[in-house]
This record gives C-alpha cells, structure tokens and sequence, in this order.
C-alpha cells in the first residue's frame, strides 16, 4: 500500500486555489444571466388568490403574454387558492422586486392586509350579472323582488365564497331591495355556475364571462347588471337602479399589486407597462369578449379606488354582521 501524506499548508493552498476559481466563476455565472435576461431571475409570477377559470385568472391570463413582451421575460400565472387570503398573503411576503405580482380583488384584500401592497393598476371595473335558475322562470328583477318579499328566505343564492364581492353585492341587494334571500358559499364562481345551471340555487350576482354563454344558449336568465350604468359588454340588460332599487351599484374588479416593498419608481414602471397593455385594441376586444370592461389608471388612483371601494363592503359588513373566511 502507497502512503500519500499530505501537510497542512498543502490543505490551505488547495483550498485558495478553489476559492480563487469558484469565486469568479459563479460571479461569472450571475453576470451571464444578467445579461441573457435582463437580471438574474428571468421570470415574473402573476399569483391569483382564486381556483383557475375563475374571472382573475382569465384576466391573468390574458394580459401575460403582452407583459412578456415589454419585460423581455417569462410572465406565468400561478393559482394560489384557499381560504385566509392564502394567495395574497404569499405576495405580501415576496421581495419588492417586481418579479411577484397579485391579480386582486375585493376578496382577497381586507383592513387587515391591505397595508402590505402597493396599488399598481385597475385592470377591469365590471358590473356583475343578476342571474337566475331557469327553473324560477322569473324575467324582471321586479317579479324577483315581488316573489322574494311573498316568500321571505325561500329563494336562495350563491357566492364564490364568504366576503367575496359576489357575496357583498347580493347582501347589498337584499339590503336595499328589502329582501330576505338565503346565502349559499361555494370556493369559486366555476361551482356556484354549476349548481346554478342545474337549478340546485336560484340566484347568482356573477361575473359576466362566467354566464354570458349559458344565458346565450337559454339554460340561464340575465335580469340585470349591478352597476350605476349600464355595461359596455351588455348594454341591453337594465340596472338593477333601473329596475326598482334606486342607488344600487356593485362592481366586479380586478387589479394589479405588487408587494408594499416595492420602490416607487418600479411601481410606477409597472403600472405603466401594465396600462400600455390595457390600451391595446386587441386586448381591450378579447376582454369585451369574456365581458369585462377594461380600465387602467395610475398607482394612485387605483389606491383611492381601493379605499373607497373597502370602505362601501366594510360598512355593508359591520351592518349585517358578515365576517370574511378566515376572520
């Protein structure tokens, strides 16, 4: 057997002689990627806090690849669904980098969390589409009115989950239309669409891309939209100001936030990136045609939409004593 000693200051010498060689390599490695990508991670992530299918992931979806573009970057979508804000939550956490992004709405921002991000853009501002059961044969959101008055608490309605917009905006309605309807929770609109269709709800204040097609082919009936106006994508279908409850307005919307760690001036380079995207024709023509209306505005404007909007549901809920999922 062959003996190799080898002494201390052999040991140390080797090991200078790695460092030497790792430490330009992987400062090598880092500046390569920087310049093939523009940085070192070639990827932003748009988080939407729904199921896929749902009205944020179509949106997410949609305006991706356009983003792409810009960015000279890979943009996914990743669903990151579940109660407690779980989606938002995860964005809140992420560095301020620009590279996580939160498609948001009304229900996965709270009082308590809204704080931790900083408003980027209002992608869509959507009336939602009072929606009935064929099996109801209603045709009026007055002979719905009429019916639920006679029959207090026997007409029920879904939601695509406690505190969501669509729940608020049907409480809203029973609020001030003075009506008693029973409240039936789904995770997701995709569901509450499902049961809807097969008469096992009677109601549902839905995001018109979720309904529009089944309404089109019969299988459900469109009473009205919930907005102060009527809609771009639907403006056949009266209000449900127009039809009997004056000073009625509840809107689906969507936007972008990224992490409150953000530097303001890569808030404002996203926003307004974003807003190049939204101003596309082609753009704005494919979210006509899922029913969305778009929108676009600045940082601060969307951050005043916010506080107005959180305001309106935070009341409503202190009212009627609805409790958000996970409160």
């Amino acid at each position: 057997m062959v003996t190799v000693t080898i002494d201390q200051s052999s040991i140390e010498g080797i090991t200078s002689l790695r460092a030497h060689i790792v430490g330009p390599m992987k400062l090598f490695v880092f500046v390569l990627s920087v310049l093939l990508c523009g940085n070192a991670f070639c990827q932003v992530r748009i988080v939407v806090p729904f199921p896929p299918g749902d009205g944020a992931d179509a949106l997410a979806r949609l305006i991706a690849p356009k983003l792409s573009e810009i960015w000279k970057e890979q943009v996914i979508v990743e669903n990151k669904a579940g109660a407690s804000q779980v989606g938002a939550d995860f964005v809140a956490q992420s560095p301020g980098d620009g590279k996580t992004l939160l498609m948001s709405s009304t229900a996965s921002l709270t009082e308590k969390n809204v704080q931790q991000f900083a408003p980027v853009t209002l992608v869509s501002a959507s009336p939602y589409v009072v929606t009935a059961s064929i099996k109801t044969n209603f045709t009026s959101i007055h002979e719905l009115i009429s019916f639920a008055r006679a029959n207090p608490g026997k007409l029920t309605y879904g939601s695509s989950g406690t505190g969501a917009a669509s729940h608020l905006s049907a409480e809203l309605f029973k609020y001030m239309a003075k009506v008693d309807l029973l409240h039936v929770p789904y995770k997701g609109t995709g569901q509450a669409v499902t049961d809807l269709l097969a008469g096992q709800i009677d109601l549902l204040f839905a995001p018109s891309q979720a309904v529009i097609q089944h309404v089109a082919a019969g299988k459900l009936i469109a009473l009205a939209t919930t907005g102060n106006r009527r809609s771009e994508t639907l403006p056949n279908l009266p209000t449900v100001y127009e039809a009997g409850v004056p000073g009625y307005d509840a809107l689906d919307w969507f936007g972008l936030l990224a992490p409150a760690a953000t530097p303001r001036n890569l808030v404002l380079k996203l926003s307004a990136d974003a807003n190049r995207v939204l101003a596309d024709p082609d753009i704005r023509s494919r979210m006509h045609s899922l029913g969305a209306d778009p929108a676009g505005n600045t940082p601060a404007e969307f951050a005043r939409f916010i506080r107005s909007d959180q305001a309106k549901w935070a009341n409503l809920m202190r009212r009627t004593g609805i409790k958000a999922e996970g409160d």
